[in-house]
């Protein structure tokens, strides 16, 4: 799978030292099995207690911004709570389908501290929930730069799986 493309979008900057690092050697790893992007954009500005309203419009805008970002023909993949759960074997197996059925680029989408807009999960060939627990926002984007690393160490038949 070295030809494939593969690209993190996400809403939100890393501000913390130990998520940077670790997202930063995630994303070397990767770099031996594909060609990867990582594009942060920034979170929407909200008042301390906003109203749903506010927080509609905020994803709104920030869906925007993820779509003018988005390859065409990408096979694209939503993190958010109510997707699918899949073990690393599952995601791996994913991974492997698209570029044999001839989309060479995936998108991973990670929305903000407030979620994603609905438009961006309909958009989505995948549905992706890391887990039923609640993790920091930051967390996951850490998480899932691991799980991509372990489905390409999983396609090689690496020990780095047990």
């Amino acid at each position: 799978m070295k030809g494939i493309s593969v690209s993190v979008i996400c809403v939100g900057k890393l501000k913390e030292k130990f998520y940077i690092e670790g997202a930063a050697e995630y994303a070397k790893r990767l770099g031996a099995y594909c060609k990867f992007q990582l594009t942060e954009l920034p979170e929407e500005r909200l008042p301390a207690n906003p109203s749903q309203a506010q927080i509609d419009a905020a994803l709104e805008k920030e869906a925007q911004a993820v779509k003018s970002r988005l390859p065409k023909g990408a096979a694209v993949v939503a993190l958010c709570v109510e997707g699918q759960l899949l073990s690393s074997e599952k995601l791996a197996a994913r991974l492997e389908q698209w570029p044999a059925a001839g989309k060479s680029t995936l998108v991973f989408l990670i929305g903000s501290s407030y979620g994603m807009h609905p438009s961006l999960k309909e958009l989505a060939q995948l549905r992706l929930s890391m887990s039923p627990m609640t993790f920091p926002h930051h967390l996951a984007r850490v998480m899932l730069l691991e799980q991509l690393y372990r489905c390409f160490k999983i396609q090689e038949g690496s020990g780095y799986h047990k």
